[in-house]
């Protein structure tokens, strides 16, 4: 004998009936909106009943709901509890939204994916990659630069940004997020969207999940040129943008001291290992020498001398261009106007020349080899 949980009605058989179902999911509420699936249109007009067999499909506005799992067993918990503990539930998803393209076809209109590295912090990874960002947009060129440094990001300070909010728009069924322009360049950065003042401290998989957003669900558009600004060392967020993106090449940054080097030659080996198999463009040695002000033709090497211009010639990989440390460089960096941005001062020369042996060197990269494949999942 059955007892609908519902009516309190007793009966010795069964049947199942649309309505029986409904009333049942009207009494679990989506945490998005508040409304019960049923207030929230939110049960397919498909539902199928065979004997003690329901099935039926739960519709959210994206594919990549929070919500999609825990509201697919609370379907099948409320008619297990309102219906009867007999029925057979057969529950599948649909979004109103397209879905986020596969890894390896994302970002379809952008022709070279540039990652920029360091072995370890504070050798100035992020200032060379604003830098040749603004660059490679002085010469011509269209440019994306995605923040990709999660737990560090400086995009928006560098570029005076940091009280840009981006906003959705809807383009062919997917909401994506508008970068930000500032120079002639497309920005995104997880800075844009927490608390500056607060430290983000967000597990692997969250952080990767954020960082898949920031790249395929954003609007970048027609690039010719998408340079990322990684972590520094090596972590989840390396991994996930070559299991993402298939980058064309990467940019390994350096001082001349003998302690980031070792950690250089270990980016290095990160990128060409065979699991990964991305190609070197070349490394860039930043505060290279100091020149002061007042004496431009003095240098003063603070850090040794050319340690990675050794090391580039020990590694059989190109020297792209070697940055002097200048006061300006901070200053223009804190002020949010790159230094790229004067082509007249000795540390704007440094960096368009950079810009230029990147393109020479992407080109000779692109016409020797075949296009980098994304790193697949070993299940």
């Amino acid at each position: 004998m059955f007892i609908c949980v519902i009516c309190g009605a007793k009966r010795k058989d069964m049947t199942l009936y649309p309505k029986l179902i409904l009333d049942a999911l009207a009494t679990v509420r989506y945490p998005g909106t508040g409304k019960n699936l049923v207030e929230a249109d939110m049960v397919a007009d498909n539902i199928r009943i065979d004997g003690m067999s329901v099935s039926f499909s739960l519709t959210f506005e994206k594919p990549t709901d929070p919500f999609m799992k825990s509201m697919v067993k609370a379907a099948e918990t409320a008619i297990h509890t309102y219906v009867s503990p007999e029925v057979q539930v057969t529950i599948t998803t649909e979004s109103r939204q397209a879905a986020r393209p596969e890894p390896g076809k994302m970002l379809p209109q952008v022709k070279n994916v540039i990652a920029v590295s360091s072995g370890k912090g504070g050798v100035g990874k992020s200032t060379v990659a604003a830098n040749l960002a603004v660059a490679l947009a002085k010469l011509g060129y269209k440019v994306g630069l995605l923040d990709a440094d999660i737990f560090g990001p400086s995009v928006p300070k560098m570029f005076q940004v940091e009280d840009a909010r981006p906003y959705a728009e809807l383009i062919d069924g997917r909401d994506l997020i508008v970068p930000i322009e500032k120079y002639g360049i497309k920005l995104l950065s997880i800075g844009f969207f927490v608390d500056p003042d607060q430290a983000t401290l967000w597990r692997g998989a969250m952080a990767s999940n954020a960082l898949k957003q920031l790249v395929g669900d954003a609007n970048w558009g027609e690039l010719d040129y998408f340079v990322l600004d990684t972590p520094p060392g090596t972590s989840d967020i390396h991994l996930t943008l070559v299991q993402t993106l298939a980058i064309t090449g990467a940019v390994i940054v350096s001082t001349p001291q003998q302690v980031a080097l070792a950690d250089a030659r270990k980016g290095i080996n990160m990128y060409t290992n065979d699991k990964v198999n991305v190609p070197i463009l070349g490394l860039v040695e930043n505060m290279s020498w100091f020149t002061p002000a007042e004496l431009p033709e003095n240098k003063y090497y603070l850090f040794g001398k050319e340690g990675a211009k050794q090391l580039a010639e020990q590694m059989n990989v190109p020297l792209l261009g070697q940055i002097p440390i200048v006061q300006s460089i901070c200053e223009n960096g804190d002020k949010g106007t790159p230094a790229a941005l004067d082509e007249n001062s000795i540390t704007g020369r440094a960096f368009l020349e950079l810009a230029e042996n990147v393109v020479k060197q992407t080109e000779l990269r692109n016409a020797g080899q075949a296009p980098t494949q994304v790193v697949e999942l070993k299940k």
